[in-house]
């Protein structure tokens, strides 16, 4: 046998320990909190020093965002080669993200964007750090459609406003998308493994009564007590407290919850669709006066 060429061995490790990064960062931050997890730790799960941490990545946020990051990088390399075929620049966009998500092609991906989303939502500063990343991506992609197709004439507007929407478009694809996660899993599940919402629903325990438990933010889903469900009692807070300090779900059992199937990439693709579609019709709504029993829109 042939060994395959260095630099395509060191690709490949780089490939694998980026992916580590990834997948131990999401489930850390998953389980403890985004603040709950230094990078020190970090790096010290995965093996790494902090000098190859930074090789690939700028911060936490960075790490955490990047299933949603690989994704619109992707974009722009699809940007680079779409066939306009005289189509409207929305809908041209619109392929060129549909071809980048078939490109999302490991069965992971999906989970992860899912748990990055769920994090961004009570993160601030990953918040932040997507309005940098959405903005360095439109200034990008503006710069191709200039050199390809000359649409960047000063003052021109439209071709900013097309990129704006065609962002907004996925958004509330991946909006309603995820919300489908709710039914499914369940907030405590892998949607919002750090919770407490649905600890509610476990043999009348209400959240009042949990939310005063030390570190229950950090616990992932109450699958843990279920120990305590087939009493004939309820479990008492001080059972639920008693449990949630000394048995705290272990990494096994959280990999378990998050290999739960979220939402498919198709059918995210269709919810694409589905928006780009509307954007006409939104820029069609007009304001008016609302009778007593109608919205104000026409």
């Amino acid at each position: 046998m042939t060994a395959a060429p260095p630099s395509s061995l060191r690709e490949r490790k780089k490939r694998r320990t980026r992916q580590a990064l990834i997948d131990t960062a999401l489930e850390l931050f998953t389980r403890r909190g985004f603040g709950g997890v230094t990078l020190d730790e970090l790096c010290e799960e995965v093996e790494v020093s902090k000098r190859t941490f930074f090789r690939t990545f700028t911060s936490k946020e960075d790490v955490a965002m990047a299933p949603d990051q690989d994704l619109w990088r992707a974009f722009l390399e699809e940007l680079e080669t779409v066939d306009p075929g005289g189509r409207p620049l929305v809908e041209l966009g619109r392929d060129a993200l549909l071809a980048a998500l078939e490109r999302m092609d490991d069965e992971g991906w999906t989970r992860r964007l899912l748990l990055s989303r769920r994090l961004a939502e009570r993160t601030p500063s990953m918040g932040a750090h997507g309005l940098q990343f959405c903005e360095a991506t439109t200034q990008e992609a503006l710069e191709i459609l200039d050199r390809r197709f000359g649409l960047g004439a000063p003052g021109d507007l439209r071709p900013r406003l097309a990129v704006d929407m065609l962002i907004a478009a996925f958004r509330g694809a991946v909006a309603g998308w995820a919300a489908q996660v709710g039914g499914a899993v369940g907030e405590a599940g892998v949607a919002g493994v750090a919770g407490v919402a649905d600890v509610a629903g476990v043999a009348g325990v209400g959240v009042a009564d949990v939310a005063g438990v030390a570190g229950v933010a950090d616990v992932a889903g109450v699958a843990d007590v279920a120990g305590v469900v087939d009493r004939v009692e309820p479990p008492s807070r001080q059972d639920l407290a008693v449990r949630l300090r000394v048995e705290p779900p272990s990494r096994q059992d959280l990999a378990v919850r998050l290999r739960v199937e979220p939402p498919s990439r198709q059918d995210l693709a269709v919810r694409l669709r589905a928006a780009v579609a509307a954007l006409p019709g939104s820029l069609a709504l007009t304001t008016g006066p609302a009778a007593d029993d109608e919205p104000a829109v026409s």
